[in-house]
């Protein structure tokens, strides 16, 4: 009696195995399915606007940054995000790009070998806190990597309020720079962040909706930075 007591309760746990893995497997074609889909349906760029600031996006194979230069009419992006928070402490550079997402990945995960279970969970279902982590360029190439894209003065300001919302600010309205030595190189550095990081809500769906924000071309969702530039070949 015990040997089929033992004998139900492990093809009970087999089968709830099983349907688990199942269940696994559909929800990630699903999800594969949806940004797939979303991303190829595409919000055309405002009509009949001035070319009069240039912007970039910029890829590194995974995460989308917004690029821009670093003081405009508009806005002097040196005036919040600090030269002197990076360990260069260079004034000379000309752009500055950005990219918001989750902390634990930006401040944890140097490589994809040291990512932690714990952090992946965390950014898949919102749990943890964000960063926007901010690089210096004295030149920008475009390329494979790189897009330029011309957009005009009220677009640029609205582009502008996007990501400085985007930001956490202390009382007096200054970002606040995160002290790490995680930092990538000698020109960046990381800023607190508001909003949430998920699998439905990621980095390149941040720079996609910063695109929306401004009035580009772009994605009407996606999680990843191939549907970003496929609006831009």
């Amino acid at each position: 009696m015990l040997t089929l007591t033992i004998i139900h309760h492990l093809k009970f746990a087999a089968k709830l195995v099983l349907k688990t893995l199942l269940g696994f497997v559909v929800f990630v074609l699903l999800y594969l399915l949806a940004a797939y889909g979303l991303s190829r349906i595409t919000i055309h760029k405002e009509a009949n606007t001035k070319e009069e600031v240039a912007i970039y996006i910029l890829t590194n194979g995974v995460h989308t940054d917004i690029v821009v230069p670093i003081k405009t009419a508009q806005y002097n992006w040196a005036s919040q995000v600090l030269f002197v928070n990076t360990i260069a402490k260079d004034t000379t550079y000309n752009y500055l790009a950005m990219g918001w997402g989750d902390k634990g990945f930006y401040l944890e995960t140097p490589a994809w070998k040291d990512l932690k279970a714990s952090v992946a969970f965390k950014a898949a279902f919102g749990l943890s806190t964000t960063a926007i982590h901010a690089t210096f360029y004295k030149t920008i190439t475009t390329g494979e990597a790189c897009r330029k894209i011309m957009i005009s003065n009220e677009q640029y300001v609205r582009l502008v309020s996007y990501i400085t919302n985007s930001y956490q600010k202390d009382s007096s309205g200054k970002f606040i720079n995160i002290p790490t030595n995680a930092v990538y190189g000698k020109s960046d550095a990381f800023y607190e962040a508001n909003g949430s990081y998920s699998m439905l809500h990621t980095c390149n769906t941040w720079a996609n909706n910063a695109l929306k924000a401004s009035g580009q071309a772009c994605c009407l969702w996606t999680p990843f930075d191939t549907g970003i530039f496929s609006k831009y070949p």
